[in-house]
């Protein structure tokens, strides 16, 4: 049996959120849609999320900025989320900003089904209890 996750999808476009929401739903994923990194880190801070896909340039809060805090945060608190960067602009040096933010890996756009899926179940690691 395949785990399911509970992701936190960051996007500001409607079409990307519904694509990869759907891409995530049909293979029994749950989805929280946030639409900037504010209404991410307020979603991080109130739910239990096994992976955050964090688009990166966003109004208000981009994914660099919400990352970073996110971070910061757990530096404090203990734990670490990880999140995959969803970047349009898959130029040389954005791997890694990614990385530096704090980033766990990246996904161009547009995003594509398997390698999507690829990375949420490399990524999202329920956490385990015990050794």
């Amino acid at each position: 049996a395949t785990s399911i996750f509970n992701i936190l999808l960051v996007e500001d476009n409607l079409i990307n959120q519904k694509l990869t929401r759907r891409l995530l739903e049909k293979k029994g994923h749950q989805v929280k849609v946030a639409n900037n990194g504010k209404e991410a880190i307020n979603a991080w801070e109130n739910n239990t999320f096994d992976l955050i896909l964090m688009d990166v340039l966003m109004p208000e809060m981009d994914g660099f900025e919400a990352t970073l805090q996110i971070r910061d945060r757990e530096k404090k608190a203990g734990g670490h989320t990880p999140i995959i960067a969803l970047t349009a602009n898959a130029m040389k040096g954005d791997r890694e900003r990614c990385l530096e933010t704090g980033m766990d890996d990246y996904l161009a756009k547009p995003v594509r089904g398997n390698k999507l899926l690829e990375l949420v179940y490399k990524w999202a690691v329920k956490p385990t209890t015990g050794e």
